[in-house]
C-alpha cells in the first residue's frame, strides 16, 4: 500500500504505511500533526462516531438550536460543536506529543468524508 493524502479547502488527512512511527496526518490549513496509526484510528473512529451523533440529533433539535458534543479514547478527545448540519471540530491529543488542532465548519464535511475512506480499520 502505499502513501495516501487526500486534502481539500482547510483540511488535509494522510495514511503512510511504510513510516517507522508516524503513519498518520491530519492537518488545517496552517498547523499539521503526524499521529502514529493507533491515534489515527481513534481520529477516524471517533470523528465516524461524532458524525453520526450529529446527523441523528437533527431530527431532534429546532433549525436554529446549536450542540456540543464529546467522544474520548485513550489517545485523544473530541468535539465538534454547531448545528447538525454544520458544526466545528477540535481535538486534544492526550499522549505523547500533546498537541491539539481544530477545523472551522466549512472543513469538517471533506475530513470527514476523506477519514471514512483513507484505509480500512
Amino acid at each position: 500500500m502505499e502513501r495516501l493524502i487526500k486534502s481539500g479547502v482547510g483540511w488535509r488527512i494522510g495514511w503512510n504505511p511504510q513510516a517507522a512511527e508516524y503513519k498518520g496526518l491530519v492537518a488545517g490549513d496552517a498547523w499539521a500533526i503526524e499521529l502514529s496509526e493507533a491515534e489515527l484510528n481513534d481520529f477516524c473512529r471517533l470523528l465516524a462516531q461524532l458524525s453520526e451523533t450529529m446527523n441523528q440529533m437533527a431530527a431532534e433539535l429546532m433549525d436554529e438550536e446549536k450542540i456540543a458534543c464529546e467522544a474520548e479514547s485513550d489517545f485523544l478527545w473530541m468535539e465538534v460543536k454547531g448545528y447538525p448540519h454544520a458544526y466545528s471540530l477540535r481535538f486534544i491529543l492526550n499522549t505523547g506529543r500533546r498537541c491539539e488542532g481544530s477545523w472551522p465548519e466549512s472543513a469538517v464535511p471533506g475530513l470527514v468524508q476523506a477519514a471514512q475512506v483513507l484505509k480500512v480499520f
